[in-house]
């Protein structure tokens, strides 16, 4: 509860009292300032909790757009971690592929040489 809903309570409740013993004693002026009195505190009071909800509004965005922050940057971390565990398996298995070519020179230079074959027998025209 701000200052406003706590001004506007009061002085709506001030216009309550002056109207009633505006009534009471029969002095139709107290009458019109107890109105003006209520209405003016219950549109404070009105005010108050809307400016209470936007505070509040205000937080939770502030809230959110923090929790999206901090979500964002450990899924940036997750990507790094896999990025660099991604590149430590494409280098094992390049250095693997690498040894098994250079063992078997004789092997890899009989599957190539069928590869390029089959592929220039696919490409020409007639068959």
């Amino acid at each position: 509860m701000n200052r406003d809903q706590i001004r506007g309570a009061s002085r709506h409740l001030k216009g309550r009292a002056q109207t009633a013993l505006g009534g009471l004693t029969g002095d139709p002026a107290r009458q019109v300032r107890g109105a003006v009195n209520q209405v003016a505190g219950g549109a404070q009071y009105a005010y108050g909790r809307a400016r209470d909800r936007a505070e509040d509004l205000a937080d939770d965005g502030r809230h959110l757009a923090e929790a999206a922050r901090t979500r964002a940057d450990h899924l940036i971390g997750e990507g790094r971690e896999r990025a660099r565990d991604v590149r430590c398996r494409g280098a094992v298995y390049g250095r693997q592929a690498i040894r098994t070519v250079e063992a078997n020179r004789t092997n890899t230079l009989l599957g190539l040489a069928a590869l390029a074959f089959a592929a220039g027998w696919l490409v020409r025209r007639t068959r």
